[in-house]
């Protein structure tokens, strides 16, 4: 952590009096980075308006990161073992930190310079240039955005599923696809939410159930572990070298895309001017509730189930027979808790769509809750919510896709890419730390990528056999 926080410090000290005088553009105070709304697209004007405090922010920030994929961390540690479970969780943390502390820098920087820039393809447009904007950040970042509204929508309709069963244990009827018929109904209604700031509220309480399901995870994991119908502790990472070799991949690629974000710009954007040091005050926040929540539903489901704990820990809660190890009340109301913050998850990750599908379909020049701009807006994210579910309930062996996008979409979107933007923008000193850190991570995760893509393309393969559309899993 003293690496982060330095290296935090010392780009904090570039940006703030060292700043490069780079092409023809002079530093200016720091209240110029006002937005001219005359200017702004309709996605810019109407869904990332920058009307939002830090805390806002911070709300933001907490239902992007800490969400329900932080119930698969002891699965991940399952293949890497006490030390480099812990080892990687905790650099997964710094680094993610400061990469994306770095982000924030970089567009503080060009804010002060009259040129807020507000969305992810805008920092590539005029950072790397135009066509790495149009042709790889932008489209790498809508799909794994997208991608996680589907898995967000199969795990909600799962949850569904789940409760349905411990309710009516008698009854299946119902198969998965019209759990999802129904959490589609509900992300119908919050997806005409009109834009990002007016989720502060809705984040906030997303905020609050996920301490709260990660505590009910916690105290389920201790439970079972201390109970007479606890399961051997076996901590040792089994199977062939090849698999072992592999599976580390797959756990690390794991970790790195829970604390995956991919929309932090859209974030700040939402952040009314001047946005100077607001994003940092935003991830604190964040990451006190990451602390919280990720080492303690990690380390309390490896503790308890060690190598055998499951893609999701709340399912190591039933035994093989489907008798629950918990109180029924106690697993239905963690589901309900992970069935709420999904929604609000869903939401977040639908606005860079949102944004996309406004620039597209409305007018600027018209208002926001004018005839000429609610019926394109209720028509097109009507449309990309039931293309999301009926894709979710198509493909319900979703996880292992998403494998595959998070390696190729979210490492280099939170590790590459903000060690990128930071050298090129701030140009640190080759002699010194803060050049050869970003260097190190950027290319580290760049080979990461690819490894971790090939074990998800091989994890895809195997996995093949039991794939089948619109299956009831």
């Amino acid at each position: 952590m003293n690496t982060a926080v330095t290296a935090s410090s010392n780009s904090t000290a570039v940006h703030a009096s060292d700043t490069p005088t780079t092409g023809s553009k002079q530093h200016v105070p720091a209240d110029h980075d006002q937005i001219n709304e005359k200017e702004l697209d309709a996605g810019a004007l109407f869904v990332l308006k920058s009307k939002g405090s830090w805390i806002h922010c911070g709300y933001h920030l907490t239902t992007s990161i800490v969400a329900p994929p932080l119930l698969s961390l002891p699965f991940a540690f399952a293949s890497l073992g006490w030390v480099a479970g812990i080892t990687c969780l905790t650099m997964g943390a710094i680094i993610t930190f400061y990469s994306y502390n770095l982000i924030s820098l970089v567009l503080e920087h060009h804010a002060q310079l009259g040129n807020r820039l507000l969305r992810f393809r805008d920092m590539a447009h005029d950072i790397l240039g135009p066509r790495w904007g149009r042709y790889y950040v932008g489209p790498i970042q809508l799909i794994v955005c997208y991608a996680v509204v589907l898995s967000c929508a199969l795990l909600g309709g799962q949850c569904m599923k789940t409760i349905y069963l411990l309710s009516n244990p008698e009854k299946e009827n119902m198969k998965l696809y019209h759990f999802l018929i129904i959490f589609g109904g509900l992300l119908l209604v919050m997806a005409q939410i009109p834009s990002f700031h007016s989720l502060r509220h809705i984040n906030l309480i997303s905020l609050v159930l996920c301490l709260a399901y990660s505590t009910c995870a916690t105290a389920g994991s201790i439970y079972v572990g201390m109970s007479s119908n606890a399961p051997p502790k076996d901590y040792t990472v089994k199977g062939s070298t090849i698999n072992m070799v592999f599976g580390v991949f797959n756990a690390v690629a794991i970790i790195a895309t829970t604390f995956g974000n991919g929309i932090i710009p859209e974030i700040q954007a939402t952040l009314a001017p001047p946005v100077k040091g607001k994003m940092f005050k935003g991830l604190s926040v964040c990451y006190a509730m990451v602390t919280v929540t990720f080492f303690s539903v990690a380390i309390s489901g490896y503790w308890a189930f060690g190598n055998k704990a499951g893609g999701i820990i709340i399912g190591n809660f039933m035994d093989e027979n489907g008798r629950s190890l918990v109180p029924k009340w106690f697993l239905l109301l963690t589901n309900v808790l992970i069935l709420l913050q999904l929604s609000a998850v869903s939401v977040v990750y639908l606005q860079p769509t949102n944004e996309l599908l406004e620039k597209g379909f409305s007018d600027p020049k018209n208002a926001e809750f004018s005839a000429r701009n609610v019926i394109p807006r209720l028509i097109s994210r009507s449309l990309s919510v039931v293309l999301a579910v009926v894709i979710a309930a198509m493909l319900p062996f979703f996880g292992d896709i998403i494998a595959l996008i998070g390696a190729l979409g979210f490492m280099p979107l939170d590790f590459t890419l903000p060690v990128i933007f930071f050298n090129l923008t701030f140009k640190p000193s080759k002699g010194g730390p803060i050049f050869w850190i970003n260097t190190t991570i950027g290319a580290f995760f760049s080979v990461f990528a690819l490894i971790a893509a090939v074990a998800a393309v091989r994890q895809i393969i195997l996995d093949a056999t039991t794939y089948r559309l619109f299956a009831n899993v």
